[in-house]
């Protein structure tokens, strides 16, 4: 017997009951259509400056849609969204352009001038492993690692953020957990035991120097290169220094929770259900869960939120309840989908053919600095999709 044909057409079979998984979702199929509309206008909006300097969509600027460089912290974001919508869709036309548009940062792997390199590289090659593993891709993910282990301070124990200048001498940000993902990966895929230690010395410094007893975060915290000793903890993007800058508190939900699936280490697991909690229980989070851009900062009618920040935690509660009690979990889901309701609604899904073809509106770059302030941000659009993915894909 001729077993060939069966085992083909069982395979294509579950190739399409895995692909249309997310689209038998009516809730997601209908935001889908919206998010594949905005991104190929967004394709063909910019294709002409695929051979530029900026050729990545980052943001909108003076009511305009704002391109940015390879080296720009935000430039793997695009390139994850494209790699999502493929994921979501099994549309080859979104796998084609994702191809495309990664493999314009491969030089970003040799460069050890910013710990960003991680963002750059996961979302966009990291993705990339997921839906088109090839030797190459992970060449690059190993390459970036040893980019980014330049920076380690063993002193400190941590990676090193922004490089020193006259405000700080080793500032190490929250959003540093978000890299760590690249180094976790690179040891899987070297299995160089040297990425896994130096993540998991920077998380275990993170969570003993970036947290307050009540486990909202310093957006900053400075060290001496020499002794390891802190310096000063201060914030950059937040309202003072001693509140909780709504993204800052996303990114470390993120980062420990991913922390915990990489390790299994079950002191990652707490940090990010204590961090899930102080958001959940804080005052100050709106009723459409969709934060204000500091959790302290004066509230009023005109006070913006950050669209993004939902996003992030979004995603990350969807993971997170996937490692937790049944009680927590559905607490996590609970909250999490009233996120995405807000996120999905007209109120912060743009419409078609607006938005610069962003999807989401409202976000918050810097408050502190005037800029990108109640603004579309790929990084909102990208931890919305992976939202997206996620809730389509948890388990009953």
């Amino acid at each position: 017997m001729n077993l060939k044909p069966t085992i083909l057409l069982l395979s294509v079979l579950l190739f399409f009951s895995c692909s249309f998984k997310t689209k038998n979702n009516s809730e997601i199929a209908a935001v889908l259509d919206i998010a594949e509309a905005q991104y190929d206008l967004m394709n063909t909006a910019i294709s002409p400056a695929f051979s530029d300097k900026k050729f990545m969509p980052r943001t909108i600027e003076d009511g305009k849609r704002r391109l940015v460089h390879v080296k720009d912290w935000t430039s793997g974001f695009y390139p994850g969204s494209l790699w999502y919508l493929y994921e979501l869709t099994k549309d080859k036309k979104w796998k084609e352009r994702a191809v495309r548009y990664t493999e314009k940062l491969d030089t970003i792997q040799y460069w050890e001038g910013n710990h960003d390199v991680g963002f750059i590289m996961e979302c966009s090659y990291g993705n990339a492993l997921k839906a088109h593993k090839t030797k190459a891709y992970e060449d690059i993910i190993v390459q970036t690692a040893k980019s980014l282990s330049a920076r380690f301070r063993p002193a400190a124990g941590v990676l090193q953020s922004w490089d020193g200048n006259e405000k700080w001498a080793c500032p190490v940000i929250i959003d540093n957990m978000m890299n760590l993902e690249l180094l976790f990966n690179a040891t899987k895929i070297s299995g160089d035991s040297l990425y896994y230690d130096i993540a998991v010395s920077h998380a275990d410094k993170t969570i003993e120097n970036h947290y307050r007893d009540d486990y909202s975060s310093y957006h900053v915290v400075e060290y001496d290169t020499i002794s390891g000793a802190i310096v000063k903890k201060n914030t950059h993007q937040g309202y003072s220094d001693g509140s909780a800058w709504a993204r800052g508190q996303a990114w470390g939900l993120y980062g420990f929770t991913m922390s915990y699936r990489e390790t299994k280490d079950p002191k990652y697991l707490e940090q990010a259900k204590h961090i899930a909690n102080f958001m959940r229980q804080n005052p100050n989070l709106p009723a459409d869960q969709v934060p204000y851009w500091d959790y302290d900062a004066p509230k009023g009618p005109d006070t913006p939120r950050d669209a993004s920040a939902a996003a992030i935690t979004a995603s990350a509660l969807f993971e997170l309840s996937g490692f937790v009690s049944e009680d927590e979990r559905t607490a996590y889901l609970n909250w999490a989908e009233k996120i995405m309701k807000s996120l999905m609604s007209p109120d912060y899904l743009a419409a078609t053919g607006t938005n610069e073809n962003f999807l989401l509106k409202h976000s918050v770059g810097s408050i502190p600095h005037g800029v990108e302030i109640d603004v579309p941000l790929n990084y909102a659009d990208y931890y919305f999709l992976e939202a997206l993915f996620r809730k389509g894909n948890l388990k009953d």
